[in-house]
């Protein structure tokens, strides 16, 4: 709306000025604008002097695009999981649970569970584009190899990334539920529900 779009401009105004009152300068090149959603007008906003570029999708650490879409963040996790398990195969030569776990605990699973409230992979072929990788990281175990991923799961105490993010969003309603939560994530959790 109208109305938004000059609140946004006048915040912008306002950081130049900051920024000129502090001798500071914006790098105009980093600096741009992501229209979201299907019926964006695509205002056209401006930081000092200078109009800012549009971009289609930013990375902000969770990757999307305009439509809210999150299959490149899927794909970019994936992608990098699978790296990170290829250099732990080159790398390491136990293939014993009690090394190679904690690695993908440590190493592999946090790239596939960043900020995964937010991304939540919603469609089959993005969930099913993150499984293999902790498919691949289980089979690594010696003696594992033969049995099922399930059956994997199951001997080393894990669960499927899907169920995985259930229980994180489990946890994280019963905290709110609880007021166990800061009073600036109160705020936010109540307007997405």
């Amino acid at each position: 709306m109208l109305e938004g779009r000059d609140a946004i401009q006048r915040d912008l105004d306002r950081l130049e000025r900051w920024a000129r009152a502090h001798f500071m300068k914006y790098n105009q090149a980093k600096c741009k604008v992501l229209h979201m959603g299907h019926v964006s007008p695509k205002y056209k906003y401006r930081l000092g002097r200078e109009w800012l570029e549009s971009s289609p999708e930013e990375d902000l650490g969770v990757h999307e695009d305009k439509k809210l879409n999150m299959s490149r963040q899927c794909v970019l996790a994936a992608q990098k999981a699978g790296c990170i398990l290829s250099c732990i195969e080159r790398s390491v030569a136990s293939r014993s649970w009690e090394v190679t776990l904690p690695l993908y605990s440590a190493l592999v699973r946090p790239h596939l569970e960043y900020c995964v409230q937010l991304w939540s992979p919603q469609h089959r072929k993005d969930v099913d584009l993150l499984q293999p990788a902790q498919q691949r990281a289980t089979k690594m175990i010696g003696g594992l190899e033969h049995l099922s991923y399930e059956d994997r799961l199951r001997e080393l105490g894990l669960f499927s990334l899907e169920k995985r993010r259930l229980w994180g969003d489990l946890i994280a309603a019963f905290q709110y539920h609880e007021g166990s939560l800061q009073e600036s994530w109160r705020g936010t959790l109540y307007q997405k529900v």
